[in-house]
């Protein structure tokens, strides 16, 4: 009986490593380099998200022709990136910031709801993990915990997609957001009670800021 438990345990922590390794893989955090020529799930992926973004017109087949080339040399264009029509680690990046970004556009207006971590309703923290799992890039669900989490960026230097925190009701990180860049960030806030975008200048803002971290590297 107990070769049979332990047996079983083994089983589930094996399931449960997989899991955590494949659950956040993309191209992007596998850092593979797509370019002409390739085949495959992940340059599937690539398609569906130039697909989402509006620089890839067809469905996606998976096959890296001209077609894909030509929609990532778009996209590269539009983002001041090298027009080399290969998605390298940059340009991944670039995808996966405009896809964050979109994800939390389009979740304005969801109501605040303390404890929320979905479509029904968010408070900030749920909003922010939420935002981030739907697109690959593993956080945690507080906002103390996300303090902890990613590399410290100065303000001077945030870029889109980093997180940025206050400090509100009590000490410490108690509230959360995404950054959009142009000075805005993305939140769900208790005080207009719903997912807005504020102005970091802010009176507010500014002066309860304490700090910004950036997951996506």
């Amino acid at each position: 009986m107990k070769r049979k438990i332990l047996s079983m345990l083994v089983v589930v922590a094996v399931s449960l490593t997989v899991f955590a390794s494949s659950a956040f893989a993309d191209y992007y955090s596998s850092g593979q380099v797509l370019y002409s020529g390739m085949t495959g799930t992940e340059v599937a992926n690539l398609q569906k998200d130039l697909k989402t973004l509006g620089y890839f017109g067809q469905q996606p087949t998976g096959y890296f022709g001209i077609i894909t080339k030509q929609s990532v040399i778009s996209y590269q264009k539009s983002k001041f990136l090298t027009m080399d029509g290969i998605v390298g680690r940059a340009t991944a990046r670039a995808i996966k910031v405009d896809k964050v970004l979109q994800t939390a556009k389009q979740l304005q207006g969801v109501p605040y709801v303390w404890g929320g971590t979905t479509p029904s309703g968010f408070d900030c923290s749920g909003f922010v993990q939420y935002v981030m799992r739907q697109n690959n890039v593993p956080i945690s669900r507080t906002a103390e915990t996300q303090y902890n989490e990613g590399t410290w960026v100065s303000k001077s230097q945030l870029k889109p997609g980093d997180i940025v925190f206050f400090t509100t009701y009590k000490p410490g990180p108690s509230h959360v957001g995404i950054y959009m860049g142009n000075n805005q960030f993305i939140h769900a806030s208790s005080g207009q009670g719903k997912i807005v975008i504020s102005d970091l200048s802010n009176v507010y803002y500014s002066q309860h800021y304490i700090g910004a971290k950036r997951v996506i590297p």
